[in-house]
Order: C-alpha cells, then sequence, then structure tokens
C-alpha cells in the first residue's frame, strides 16, 4: 500500500512540473526569424537601430520578430520579412525551435527558419534598423549580435557544414 502511495505521489509531482512548464513556455513571448542565404553561402542580417532605449541596440540581428495573438510562427515569420525588407517570402524552412530563458531582454521561444536570397545588397532596403548587410560564414564569427543569435546562426552553419 506504501508503494502505491508513494509511485501515486511522484506521479502528481511530475505532472504538476509538467503543467508548470507548460504554464511557463504558454506566457512565453514567441519571435520568428529567419537565416537568408544567398548562392553565395553569404548571410543577409540586419543592423539594429542605434538606440539605448531598444534591447540590443547596434547590434547584427536576424531578420524576424515577434509572433502575434493568433498568428502561427510562419504567418508572423512572412509579415516580418514583409516590413522589414517588402519581400513576400513564399519558400522557406523550419529550421529549430530555441527556448532562449538567458542572454535576453525576457526569456523567450526563437521559430527559426531558413530560406534563400539572392537579390543584391544594394537593392535591399531595410525598414526597420539601420542597414542590411550579407557576411561570410568567416565574418559570421566577428560579429557583435543580439542575444543568443550567433549562437544560433554558428549552429545552422556547423549543421550545414556536417551535411555536405
Amino acid at each position: 500500500m506504501r508503494k502505491a502511495k508513494a509511485v501515486t505521489f511522484h506521479r502528481l509531482v511530475l505532472s504538476f512540473e509538467a503543467m508548470m512548464k507548460i504554464c511557463i513556455f504558454s506566457l512565453m513571448k514567441e519571435i520568428a526569424a529567419i537565416i537568408l542565404e544567398n548562392d553565395k553561402g553569404e548571410f543577409l542580417l540586419a543592423l539594429r537601430d542605434n538606440k539605448p532605449s531598444i534591447p540590443f541596440p547596434n547590434h547584427w540581428d536576424l531578420i524576424g520578430g515577434h509572433v502575434e495573438e493568433g498568428e502561427t510562427p510562419e504567418e508572423a515569420l512572412i509579415r516580418e520579412v514583409k516590413e522589414e525588407l517588402d519581400i513576400d517570402i513564399r519558400e522557406y524552412t523550419f529550421y529549430k525551435k530555441f527556448e532562449c530563458l538567458t542572454g535576453d531582454a525576457y526569456d523567450n521561444i526563437k521559430y527559426i527558419y531558413t530560406g534563400k536570397i539572392n537579390i543584391p545588397i544594394d537593392e535591399i532596403t531595410l525598414y526597420e534598423g539601420q542597414r542590411a548587410q550579407y557576411f561570410t560564414r568567416e565574418e559570421i564569427r566577428d560579429l557583435k549580435f543580439a542575444n543568443i543569435i550567433k549562437s544560433i546562426v554558428m549552429d545552422y552553419i556547423n549543421h550545414s557544414l556536417s551535411d555536405k
């Protein structure tokens, strides 16, 4: 009888922990962003505004932003790419979900996608931030990135190199 109570209590504790995790993650902000790469293997990044009032001013970032209420991450991605670059993105692939619990302005879940872009930089206008720029894999290592974006991009680079 004691063993059955112990097992039931253990299951109850595990269920409570699982419910707490679900509650915490449902309250976390969600972000959809894309790693855009051209045929030369260069990555398009955006330099954030240099305003002290925003998180990570003057840091490089991916194109993307917050998932609004009622949106899926995919819908947010399409909207954010349109807002930031005035591009209607149609082809993209889900890469990974990152739970960002440290190193950012607030806890969040980042839905990261990948896609191709072959527009010359002088034909790209960035509507949010200072400017857009292409970077090689080697240049990525030395950039000052917002929050965990550098580790996300490096994860993608290492993953894509191991696939070849």
